[in-house]
This record gives structure tokens, sequence and C-alpha cells, in this order.
């Protein structure tokens, strides 16, 4: 029966660590989604030096409660070059001790707000299809759910600091305070918040649970595993992005082990600054917190561009930035769908130019039988796929978040235009430089009419592409419209253009003769293409009321040989939201 209530003591601790984490997080995404763009930029303007900055970032982090996330868009600015580092850091130093004032307000004896937060938190979600007050009540309820983790984290901890289990547990580690640091720091970095890790510890700590050494370690080691998470959360990135968070870990590193020698002697000191002052000891945790950090920014604030350089020897930059590496895909921005949609339609844009480029040096392959040109846009295709992937990567974490019906609608046409573009690049790569090659390796020539056809197909083709460009962007019914057109004037060239070919094979001529299956399969793998870019048109006509069940009504007068606006689901076909 005794191991059973135990056990029952410790389940509900866990529980009310859980729910402490999650109402850190809905806190956190409430905040960014109603006011992330807001936060963002006012941010970005503070950014001039490096007080500003630290002050910047003490205020972003106390309103998002997560030092992490403020990691995450400095890492985004600096990797972009928008700050210095020295900059960046003392935002990372503000970050730390805007943690602190959160922890210093939630630990205060909040717990009549709780049930008033929940309630009025349920209502605005539930009762609005208004995003920012849904938000604002996301937020509500995070906060609420905080409050009342801790107060079942305080009730469970009582009992427990009877329990002999536990003293046997924890005593060990009041004379092994390394083993504390590392536990604690283990702890934080996989909550990825050290905000709950010093309110679970200052909860433990103010019911007796546990005694001030071990709490003194685990401050410490809360600190600094909050460090490693947004280190580790920038890994892949480019080493300006990765500086600030790597030295935001050296300097809380730095700060652990000038403690750690005066460990044995800080209780003794904390209990006769109790008797002078009649501290009652009972927020001990979150005090330490607070004198940890502001010591800690008062100490390196100064030194700032000694940690720069120090970080810039360890994270120096690429000899050769690598050409295909995403840019704009912000992982600060996935709390924030209406700025992580925008950079992965920026990020597809510039997908689009690699695609263009590819386009245009097609033509240029088959009129100068160029073979290293050829083995360029193949290599090309390669950064084309590597984007595409990133940029799906980067729109399956972020349908994650729960987005609203234009977002949706927006992740679905990116997703798309993007995928249509991977397919346009295999094309190019797997299609038409092979014919290129082959008409290289055979030495043949198109006539002189047959050149300048194909030349003018590509024209139009490549023209299309940047209409589709403007259409992904603008989203305009009318631009929609007429990228249809196109496409049914190009049905109507590809005609004339094999009517013609056929004529010239009629007559004789030799050049069309020999180049007869590669003329052909040139026209057919571009006309392939133009498929793929009309699919843009289609979603934004069908949500104008623009489609009927397969073509465009009436008044849009498109000639009767048009094809059906419905893409082709066979090899090839373009790509359509379902």
């Amino acid at each position: 029966m005794e191991q059973q209530g135990a056990t029952l003591l410790l389940l509900n601790l866990a529980a009310g660590v859980a729910l402490l984490l999650w109402g850190v997080r809905m806190v956190r995404t409430g905040v960014t989604r109603a006011f992330g763009a807001e936060l963002r930029r006012h941010l970005s303007r503070a950014l001039r030096q490096r007080v500003s900055g630290f002050f910047a970032g003490m205020g972003i982090t106390a309103i998002l409660q997560s030092s992490t996330a403020t990691a995450l868009i400095v890492a985004s600015f600096a990797g972009r070059g928008l700050i210095a580092g020295t900059v960046a850091l003392g935002v990372m130093l503000g970050a730390d001790v805007g943690t602190t004032i959160a922890a210093q307000i939630l630990s205060l004896d909040l717990g009549w707000l709780s049930p008033l937060a929940l309630i009025v938190g349920v209502g605005m979600f539930t009762a609005t299809e208004n995003n920012l007050r849904r938000h604002i009540g996301r937020m509500l309820i995070g906060f609420g759910l905080m409050l009342l983790a801790l107060k079942l984290i305080m009730a469970a901890s009582l009992p427990l600091r009877e329990s002999p289990a536990l003293g046997l547990v924890l005593r060990p580690l009041d004379h092994e305070p390394l083993i504390g640091v590392l536990l604690a720091a283990l702890m934080t970095w996989a909550a990825h918040s050290s905000l709950a890790m010093i309110l679970l510890f200052g909860s433990l700590a103010a019911t007796g649970t546990i005694d001030a050494p071990l709490v003194i370690a685990l401050v410490l080691g809360a600190n600094l595993g909050g460090a490693i998470a947004p280190f580790v959360a920038t890994a892949g990135q480019p080493a300006a992005a990765r500086r600030a968070p790597l030295g935001n870990l050296l300097m809380r590193a730095v700060g652990v082990l000038l403690v750690l020698p005066a460990l044995p002697w800080l209780p003794e000191w904390i209990e006769q600054f109790r008797a002078i002052t009649g501290y009652s000891g009972e927020r001990l945790a979150i005090d330490l917190h607070t004198a940890f950090n502001i010591a800690l920014a008062l100490l390196f604030l100064p030194l700032l561009t000694l940690v720069d350089r120090l970080t810039r020897r360890i994270l120096p930059d690429a000899a050769v930035e690598e050409a295909f590496a995403p840019r704009y895909l912000d992982k600060s921005a996935l709390d924030t769908p209406s700025v992580a949609l925008a950079a992965a339609a920026r990020e597809a844009l510039r997908m689009s130019d690699i695609v263009a480029r590819m386009l245009d040096e097609t033509m240029t392959v088959f009129t100068r039988d160029d073979a290293k040109l050829a083995k360029a846009v193949e290599h090309s295709d390669d950064a084309v796929d590597r984007l595409h992937e990133a940029i799906k990567l980067y729109l399956t974490e972020l349908s994650k978040t729960g987005l609203d019906e234009a977002e949706s609608r927006r992740y679905v046409d990116v997703l798309t235009f993007t995928t249509n573009l991977e397919h346009i690049g295999d094309i190019i790569d797997k299609n038409l430089m092979e014919l290129a090659q082959k008409k290289i390796k055979k030495r043949l020539t198109f006539s002189r009419e047959g050149l300048a056809e194909l030349t003018d197909f590509h024209q139009r083709v490549a023209a299309n592409l940047q209409t589709a460009c403007n259409l992904f962007m603008a989203g305009d019914v009318k631009l929609a419209r007429q990228l249809l057109q196109d496409k049914a004037n190009l049905r109507e060239a590809e005609q004339q253009a094999a009517e013609n070919h056929y004529q010239r094979i009629r007559e004789g001529r030799t050049e069309s003769i020999e180049t007869s299956g590669i003329h052909l399969d040139v026209i057919r793998d571009l006309k392939r293409i133009n498929s793929h870019l009309t699919a843009v048109a289609y979603p934004i006509l069908e949500q104008a009321g623009e489609l009927t069940a397969t073509r465009l009504r009436a008044d849009t007068r498109l000639d009767r040989s048009a094809e059906q606006l419905a893409p082709q689901n066979g090899k090839g076909g373009s790509v359509r939201p379902a």
C-alpha cells in the first residue's frame, strides 16, 4: 500500500512536469502566432549595438518565455548577416536574464489566476474564428496550465519530503554536485525549457524536498542545459548562424565552472545571508537563477568582442559558401505560419531561378553543341532536388503547428509549385540533356527552319515560366487566365511545328530526316514542362469559381482546341493539389 502511494506521488509529479512543459509550449506558440511578426520586427530594430540588443533580448524572452525561441530568431538574423556577432551575443545574454523575469513572475502566489486564465482562454479560443483572438486564447490557456502545473508539483512534492526512498536517491547528490549539474543539464536539454526546469526545482526547494547544495547544482545545470538546446537546434545552419548559440553556451559554461569550486561554501554563505536579512529561502532556486544570469551579463557584456572572436575561430566561415543550400528557410519562424510560408515561397522563387537558368541554357546546348554546358545543366538539377527536399521537409514541420484555412491553402500552393519545378528539372536533366548529348555524339544539325521553330517554342515556354512565377506570388485571376490561354496557344504552335517538320521530311530535307526523332521529342518535353507550369493556375481559378468540371467557363474565351484543364495523372503530368 505504501509502495502504491509512493508510485502515485511520483506519477503526479511527472504529470505536473508534463503539464508545465505543455503550458510553456502553448504560451510560446500563442505569443509567436499572435505577435510573432511584430516581435521579430521590433527585435530587428533594436539590433544596433550590444546594450540595446541585451535589453531587446530580455524583453522578447520575458514575453515569449523561451530563451531557445529568441536564440533561434537571433541565429536566423546572424546567418543572413543582418546583425553583428557582438550584438547577437548581447541579445543572448539579455535572453538569459529574460527567463529569470518570467520565472520570478510565475513563482509568485498566482494560484487564483489559473482558473481565470483557463476560463477566459478557452472562451476566446472556442467562441471566435478570429485568428488573433484564438492565439491570445491559446496563450492564456498555456499560462493557466503552467500555474496549475506548479500547484500540482508542489502538492505532489510535499509528501515526498518525508519519503525515505527519495532521501536515498537525492542525498548522495548533495556531495556530488557535478553529477547534479550534469543531470539537470540533461533534463533541461531534453525538455528544451530552462524556465520549466527552474520552476520545477523551485517548487521542490520551496517544499523542502531538496536542500540548498542540490538546489545550487540543479540551477547551474539548468542554465547549462538551456544553452545546449539552441546550439543543437541550429545544427546544419551556416557558421554565422551558430556562433551566437555557441557563444552563449561558452559563457554559461564558464559561469558554471567559476561557481563550482565555491559550492562547498555557498550553502553556509546562504545561511549567513538568511540570518542577517531574514530571507526565507522559499524562492532560493528562482533567486539563484536570477543572480547567476545577472552576474553573467555584467561579467561578459564588456567582453563580447573577445567571445565573438573565439566563436569565429571555433566556427570559421566556409571557404566557399555552398551555393545549393537553402537560404530562407528560417526554423525560428515555424511558430509563426505566415512568416514561415513567406520564407518557403521565397525559397521556391530561388528554386525557380535555377530552373529558369537550366531552361535557358538548354537551348544554348542544342544550338552550340556544348557538352560541357550540358553537364553543368545536369549538375544544376541536383540543386533543384536539394531545395525541393528542404522546402518539403520545412513545410512538413510547419504543418505540425496547426494552420488555418488560408494558411493551409498557401501551404498546398507552395508545395505544389515546388513539386512541379522539381519535375521540370528532371525533364531537363533526364530527357532534354540526353537528347542534346545524342545530337552532339552523332554530330547532327537541325535545319534552319527547324531550329527557328524550336527556338520560338522554347521562348514561349520560358515566358510562361516567368508568368507562372508571377502568378505564384500574386495569385491574380486575370494572370491565371492568361497562362491557360498561353497553354492553348502553345498547343496550336506544337501542331503547326509538327506539320512543318513533316512537310520538310516529305521534301527530303536531310537535316530534318536525321534529327526527326530528336526534334519531335524536344517539342514534346517542352510541352510537358509547360503543363507543369500551368498547374499553378488551377487552384486560383477554382477558388475564384472560374472552372467547370473540366474546362474554363465560356466567358474566358479560350480556343476550343485547348486541352482539358484537369492536369494529367500520367507520366509527366502536372501536380495538382488534392
